[in-house]
C-alpha cells in the first residue's frame, strides 16, 4: 500500500496531533510506555505495551484504522486492519513526534516504579 486511494481516505495528512501525551492517560492520571497517533484524527494515544492499550481502543471504537508512531526519530504507520506495518505512508502533519525531552515511559513522575512489573504481571494474566 503505497496511495492515499489505496489507504481507504483514512489518512488525514492535515490534521494536527491532539496533544503530546495519551489524551485518557492524561484525563486518569495514568502513564504510558509509548505514544501512537490516529491517522484519521491526530487522537494520540497509549501503545499496546501500555497498561490501558488506548491507542488500540480508540481504532476499535471509531473505526479509525491507521496509527502513526508518536515516538522521535520513529515514522512507521500500523494498520489495525491489515495487522500489518503500511510500507511508504504519506506523512502527516507537524509534529510528528512528542517532545524528545519528554521521557518514556512517561509522563515524568507519573511512572511507577514498579512499571515493567506491572506490566510483566498483566500480561501473564492475560495469556492463561
Amino acid at each position: 500500500m503505497t496511495s492515499d486511494e489505496s489507504l481507504g481516505g483514512q489518512l488525514n495528512r492535515e490534521v494536527a496531533p491532539s496533544g503530546t501525551g495519551c489524551v485518557e492517560c492524561t484525563i486518569d492520571g495514568s502513564w504510558w510506555v509509548h505514544l501512537r497517533r490516529c491517522g484519521a484524527c491526530g487522537h494520540v494515544g497509549c501503545c499496546d505495551d501500555s497498561m490501558n492499550r488506548h491507542a488500540r481502543s480508540h481504532a476499535s471504537h471509531t473505526g479509525h484504522r491507521f496509527i502513526q508512531s508518536f515516538e522521535p526519530g520513529e515514522d512507521w504507520i500500523w494498520d489495525f486492519a491489515t495487522r500489518s506495518i503500511v510500507s511508504n505512508g504519506p506523512a502527516l502533519a507537524p509534529p510528528t513526534a512528542h517532545p524528545s525531552s519528554q521521557p518514556a515511559p512517561g509522563p515524568e513522575g507519573s511512572v511507577p516504579p514498579n512499571w515493567m512489573d506491572q506490566l510483566n504481571d498483566r500480561n501473564q494474566r492475560e495469556a492463561q
